[in-house]
């Protein structure tokens, strides 16, 4: 069994090694199983040290011009060469109890594909209440969370890996796609709760109550003009880190 981790990373220096030791640590819950894995950064177009972050810390890289987070996911999935893939967020930090649940649901041989809850170390108790929410409708609608998606390749083959249209939400249209093929297989999606994945809380910290209200009435009024508009989703790709 050969496990590829897959992290998208646009200007992650700040980020980027921390996420890495994580992986590094969290990986023995598959390498002592005697499974292999690797570990793919793709560089979105960085203009910081993160591909040398990346290289330094043992990581391939890979290159994706385009600044797009569907784009980073499909090229570093494109280089991978593992039965399963597993993508992770650039600011986020799995543990092993994480990727030993993982591990298990993959020996089970049942579930295609599964994500994680998520945490995060934050005083905004808007955002707190934000994640709890997503959660509990992860949970009961068994939707993938970008920051945590693990799926079996030659089912990420068959989609055609994530809509290249979106700049937001490609995980959202990612996860109702792989719930047809879900059900057309007889293989569950599953959301791993027990161990979330702690993410970071930058885009609360960095970005005002106003700036997220501005994206979401927009998105509310015109969603399909908002998510295929890079210069739209502001929160995403103005490069605040």
């Amino acid at each position: 069994m050969r496990i590829s981790v897959v992290i998208p990373a646009f200007n992650e220096e700040r980020l980027l090694g921390r996420t890495l030791q994580a992986v590094q640590q969290a990986s023995a819950a598959f390498l002592t199983r005697g499974w292999d894995r690797e570990i793919i950064v793709c560089d979105n177009n960085s203009t910081d040290a993160t591909p040398r972050i990346a290289a330094a810390a043992g990581a391939r890289v890979v290159f994706e011009p385009a600044n797009q987070i569907a784009r980073a996911r499909n090229r570093g999935a494109a280089a991978a060469t593992g039965d399963w893939l597993i993508f992770l967020d650039a600011d986020s930090q799995p543990t092993r109890a994480l990727f030993e649940e993982v591990a298990r649901v993959i020996e089970a041989g049942r579930a295609i594909a599964g994500g994680c809850t998520l945490t995060m170390q934050t005083s905004h108790r808007v955002a707190r209440w934000i994640l709890a929410g997503w959660n509990l409708l992860s949970r009961m609608g068994g939707w993938l969370a970008g920051a945590f998606i693990f799926i079996e390749t030659p089912a990420f083959r068959q989609l055609g890996g994530f809509n290249e249209a979106l700049y937001v939400a490609e995980e959202i249209e990612f996860t109702q796609r792989l719930k047809r093929l879900a059900r057309k297989a007889g293989r569950p999606i599953v959301i791993l709760h027990r161990h979330p994945l702690l993410t970071s809380d930058r885009k609360v910290r960095l970005y005002g109550p106003g700036e997220h209200l501005r994206f979401w009435w927009q998105a509310l009024r015109a969603p399909r003009q908002t998510m295929t508009c890079r210069d739209a989703c502001p929160v995403w790709y103005d490069g605040r880190r």
